[in-house]
């Protein structure tokens, strides 16, 4: 059993991406909409703004007011995605009620979409061809590379059918040529499903709900499950008692949760790369 080093992969990366950046002719630069003043939200942008300023990203925190009129909104987005200086643009979600999150998301422009969150962008990563991957399913890819783990006509069995982890990863691991089977709250019989998978992808949001007995000897265990109980993050899958049965595994912390970030800040210097070739 070999434990998957998220935190490890993260800083080597941090590393990459500074070299990277030096050699780029300017800045490559994000911005993040963020509306109101959500808890989690806050956190998650407050790390895209250290991780991204400690590679030599300019980052660009725009935040409205709770009650703010959508079509403020999309006008923004209209004058970043026209701004030659801007690479990237993001929407930190989740947005206010009122709000049309699918429409807001979809403004952003396809090349400048490095959430890969837009139609366009979903839809070409099905297709095979080039697409900015949503960074959490960027992340977990990311992972299986680093560590040299062969995906070729494995079975794949991901737990959870979200739009930012899930549906991208099924087309990321069919172009890596696995054999994927996707399952929900509404999927029978799951453990006879899980313990034919030779890699096992939890992210369903409930503490501790992959035991030992739901797990293949030897499997690939990846868990996305962020689970917040008095102050501590707890995974998807119980890891102590699963650990031995694995031939890899991610803990949480410090596993695939690290890897969403430095995807970000990956996307936006592919985006910059992008759009350079045309001005």
């Amino acid at each position: 059993m070999e434990i998957i080093d998220g935190k490890k992969i993260q800083e080597e990366m941090i590393v990459e991406l500074q070299e990277t950046v030096k050699q780029l002719k300017t800045i490559p630069k994000l911005v993040i909409i963020q509306v109101g003043n959500y808890g989690p939200s806050n956190k998650y942008v407050a790390q895209k703004i250290k991780v991204g300023t400690s590679i030599g990203i300019d980052v660009e925190h725009i935040n409205f007011e709770e009650e703010i009129e959508e079509e403020i909104i999309l006008k923004k987005i209209d004058e970043l995605n026209n701004d030659k200086n801007v690479h990237g643009v993001m929407v930190q979600l989740p947005l206010p009620k009122h709000l049309d999150e699918d429409k807001i998301v979809n403004k952003v422009s396809s090349n400048k979409d490095v959430d890969g969150l837009t139609t366009t962008n979903i839809g070409n990563l099905f297709d095979g061809k080039n697409a900015f991957i949503p960074c959490t399913a960027l992340g977990v890819m990311e992972l299986f590379k680093r560590y040299n783990i062969d995906l070729k006509g494995k079975n794949a069995v991901i737990l959870g059918r979200s739009k930012l982890v899930g549906k991208p990863l099924i087309a990321c691991l069919l172009n890596e040529n696995a054999t994927v089977t996707i399952c929900h709250s509404k999927t029978e019989n799951l453990s006879d499903i899980t313990k034919n998978a030779d890699i096992l992808i939890v992210a369903i949001g409930k503490k501790y709900f992959v035991k030992q007995d739901m797990v293949k000897d030897d499997a690939v265990v990846i868990d996305v499950g962020i689970n917040v109980e008095d102050g501590k993050i707890y995974g998807d899958v119980d890891f102590e008692d699963v650990k031995e049965k694995t031939s890899y595994i991610t803990p949480v912390p410090n596993g695939v949760g690290r890897m969403t970030v430095i995807s970000l800040m990956n996307n936006v210097i592919k985006a910059y790369k992008e759009q350079s070739k045309y001005w």
